[in-house]
């Protein structure tokens, strides 16, 4: 059977709680396989592995348990070895380039910041701060909502303008934010954010960046900014 690999951490710091389990139905019991110094998290591999909610939930959780007590490096969901033998031999071939990654995340973990507009209140921002959208906006509305080619042209330069202010307001935020961290990545494009990005702080150091983040909510209050965290360190393991 193939073995399921959750993360890497010190094989003398690396403890796992009684009865920890990871993914499968019914869940696989969690294991340590180690080799040079390091232990690799794992557990046997379902047959069939997708990325259904209770196992995406089941690798965080594994991640957080053995996190508690040591810094561990973070597998993706899905990352399968052949067998365990073959999970030593990578222990080993790459030992060192782990184990300096491990002393670079020691202590740290992550923030995700995730950024969108509430809409109504962008738009009210956008048009006081662009009077030639006020009056066309007005003209429409003189002319009892405009033609079709008015209203097609009004929506354009209104989408432009809040495209802009998202550029805006996602050099702001992370103008604000970044100082407050060691590293920062960049997060996907999805979900009609305008601003995904991680964060890399020390543990002593989050209250520093969460209570930034208090501070631009209530000073930017069109901005809906939402904090997850601490996670572990996935956006700054290669």
């Amino acid at each position: 059977m193939s073995t399921y690999v959750y993360g890497i951490a010190r094989a003398a710091d690396a403890g796992l709680p009684a009865g920890l389990t990871g993914i499968g139905d019914p869940a696989l019991p969690v294991r340590l396989v180690t080799a040079a110094g390091l232990a690799a998290v794992v557990s046997d591999c379902p047959t069939e592995l997708r990325p259904k909610r209770r196992d995406l939930l089941a690798h965080q959780r594994v991640l957080a348990e053995v996190g508690l007590h040591t810094t561990v490096l973070p597998m993706r969901f899905g990352s399968v070895s052949d067998d365990d033998e073959k999970v030593r031999e990578v222990l080993a071939e790459h030992t060192d380039r782990y184990r300096d990654r491990l002393d670079r995340l020691a202590g740290r973990v992550e923030y995700n910041v995730k950024a969108v507009h509430h809409e109504d209140a962008v738009l009210h921002l956008v048009l006081a701060e662009d009077a030639g959208l006020r009056t066309l906006a007005e003209a429409n509305r003189a002319d009892g909502g405009g033609s079709y080619e008015q209203r097609l042209q009004f929506g354009e330069k209104v989408a432009a303008a809040v495209r802009e202010r998202e550029m805006r307001d996602a050099r702001l935020l992370r103008e604000a934010l970044a100082p407050r961290a060691e590293d920062e990545r960049p997060g996907p494009d999805s979900g009609g954010w305008f601003l995904n990005v991680s964060y890399l702080v020390p543990e002593s150091g989050a209250g520093a960046l969460l209570e930034e983040a208090e501070r631009l909510r209530r000073a930017h209050p069109h901005i809906d900014l939402t904090i997850h965290g601490p996670l572990p360190v996935y956006s700054f393991v290669e």
